[in-house]
């Protein structure tokens, strides 16, 4: 039997070995990480660190505060911790027309109005392109320097002639070095435009904002060590069918990342939401049965979310459950304990459950509000106005405490809400009976008391 051949190569970044050499690893599918297993290595020798540079106790390290630029626009300052911080790299990333440009674009105007020289350097769309939107949107300031390029050793020519204060590339992954191969999007050439642009803004003290594309999974595209470069990791999310946009920071070095900015799309540009407590509340006047109000925590921001259900008959072997906006393994585990621990027979119903004003709950501080809704729906029984509801539901019945407690019921009562149910109620069950204490509705007597 002939032995095999000796794996002459292998991967810095998984250990993968084999007999030939590859441009991208089999494994880990990283480019540019397999090497040769015994290829000669040149030994690093030590440097001489200056006295400056030296070592020292963490005690003996002085710190200094950090001096933060304001945006301009608030929302986006409560993300980032406070405002821009100089020489810091901020990453935007979203879905294509989510309405990054425009936020960029809007960002900005406000800082040329505010005395700041600001370079936007359009890699995707034309000059012309950027100036109907910018007219469109009044973003329009003598100190507002566009361009068009996508080449970055261009880019680096018109930061040296504008000498801007804050420099906008949108975006990242359509720029291109000449000193590395590949096409534009590439993960060398991203590597390459995005080191080199920090670098640029470490030595110069000049912030700077990027823009990055998404994959389908809506991960960032490119390399996952464009994320670590970077010192600000922003996300940009929101639905295309409506208006809402909320602008999240999933890593920030110069602040916290349990901050959410909350924007409205309209016809003029993008406008601040600086209080959206009534941006997921219906408008009926009188209560309507299928519907509960819960308190959710979106970063540091309570906002009530209106959750509005409806129960309908079905002869069909297997009954419809549609949802939106909320978890549908959530509702279905709901539906389960409310018919086991609470005698609701929804087995043979269609269910749909769906929020107001777009909104997406992935908290289950929201479970007790969804089977409140779906009781209310199933009893046809209004719930009072000033009713709401924030707990998570346990497959034995059980209401547990959710976090932030205190400030979901100083939101509650500061918009009206008197009642508000929580893991204080007792068990499901209790809980039920209790809201429907002071419901107004026709009795059913086909339908079980709580």
């Amino acid at each position: 039997m002939a032995r095999p051949a000796p794996s002459a190569y292998v991967c810095s970044e998984c250990g993968w070995a084999g007999a030939k050499w590859m441009g991208r690893c089999p494994e880990c599918q990283a480019w540019g990480t397999v090497i040769e297993r015994d290829a000669p290595r040149a030994a690093v020798a030590p440097a001489r660190v200056s006295e400056a540079r030296a070592a020292r106790p963490i005690t003996q390290l002085g710190t200094s505060e950090v001096v933060r630029s304001p945006s301009g626009i608030a929302e986006f300052d409560r993300v980032l911790g406070g405002g821009v911080v100089p020489g810091a790299a901020i990453l935007l990333s979203g879905e294509p027309g989510v309405g990054k440009s425009t936020l960029l674009l809007e960002v900005a105007s406000r800082a040329a109005r505010a005395g700041q020289r600001v370079l936007y350097v359009s890699a995707e769309e034309s000059a012309s392109q950027v100036r109907l939107r910018a007219e469109r949107t009044n973003a329009l300031h003598d100190e507002l320097y566009l361009a068009s390029e996508t080449d970055l050793a261009t880019i680096l020519g018109q930061v040296d002639a504008v000498r801007p204060q804050l420099l906008i590339v949108d975006s990242v992954q359509t720029v291109s070095s000449a000193l590395s191969d590949g096409a534009a999007g590439q993960p060398a050439q991203v590597r390459e435009v995005a080191g080199t642009l920090i670098r640029v803004a470490k030595e110069r003290d000049l912030p700077v904002l990027l823009v990055g594309h998404v994959t389908k999974d809506g991960s960032i595209a490119g390399p996952r060590l464009l994320e670590h470069l970077v010192d600000v990791v922003c996300s940009f999310e929101g639905d295309r069918q409506t208006a809402l946009r909320f602008v999240r920071a999933l890593k920030n070095r110069f602040g916290p990342t349990d901050e959410v900015g909350c924007f409205e799309m309209t016809g003029d540009g993008i406008a601040e939401v600086p209080d959206p407590s009534g941006l997921f509340l219906s408008r009926a006047a009188t209560p309507v049965s299928g519907t509960c109000v819960t308190i959710a925590v979106e970063g540091r921001r309570a906002i009530p979310v209106e959750v509005q259900a409806l129960i309908v008959g079905s002869q069909a072997p297997q009954p419809r459950r549609v949802v939106n906006g909320v978890d549908a393994s959530r509702v279905a585990m709901l539906l389960a304990v409310l018919e086991r621990r609470c005698g609701l027979k929804l087995s043979t119903a269609d269910v749909y459950v769906s929020t107001v004003g777009g909104i997406r709950l992935t908290e289950p501080g929201a479970d007790l509000a969804i089977a409140l809704a779906i009781a209310s729906a199933y009893r046809d029984k209004a719930l009072p106005h000033e009713l709401a509801a924030v707990g998570e539901i346990s497959l034995a019945g059980e209401i547990r405490p959710v976090s932030s407690a205190k400030q979901r019921v100083q939101e509650g009562r500061r918009l009206g809400y008197t009642t508000l149910l929580d893991s204080s109620a007792g068990p499901l069950r209790d809980a039920l009976g209790r809201a429907f204490r002071n419901a107004v509705a026709e009795a059913r007597p086909d339908i079980p008391e709580f």
